[in-house]
């Protein structure tokens, strides 16, 4: 499935790939605090989305929840979803279009810690799901 994200990081509208693992999450998540409003994941006071801040509180949640030591942060996970794609073989302009770089240099920063490391890596079963569907929905390279 691909979504909307209107008014995004720079103020640019784009579209985004959800994996099947991730839309069944999301459904769940639906299903289960049915969120009034516009938005999926809501302020206390429902009048506006969730602010990045109470964003990035859950996520170090999270972390801390799942015994990890290291500091992680939404940035760090599209650092993650990054390697990981150039590890499984992705081509960078692929890449650049799936985190939504205006530019191939920024993709390259991005991937500063993967580049010249080992040899590719087999992708994981939902990176496989992804990428089919993002070969689907994505614009002529």
């Amino acid at each position: 499935m691909v979504i909307r994200v209107q008014q995004g990081k720079g103020r640019q509208d784009r579209y985004v790939t959800l994996s099947p693992t991730l839309l069944e999450t999301l459904r769940e998540y639906y299903r289960a605090y049915r969120p009034e409003g516009e938005w999926l994941f809501p302020s206390r006071d429902r009048t506006h989305p969730t602010h990045p801040t109470g964003v990035q509180r859950t996520c170090r949640n999270a972390a801390r929840k799942a015994g990890l030591r290291k500091r992680v942060t939404t940035h760090t996970m599209r650092h993650s979803f990054a390697t990981n794609l150039l590890e499984a073989g992705v081509d960078l302009r692929t890449i650049q279009i799936l985190l939504g770089h205006g530019s191939l240099h920024t993709t390259a920063l991005y991937l500063h810690v993967a580049v010249g490391g080992t040899k590719p890596k087999p992708p994981r079963p939902e990176m496989v799901d992804l990428l089919a569907l993002a070969n689907d929905t994505l614009p002529d390279k």
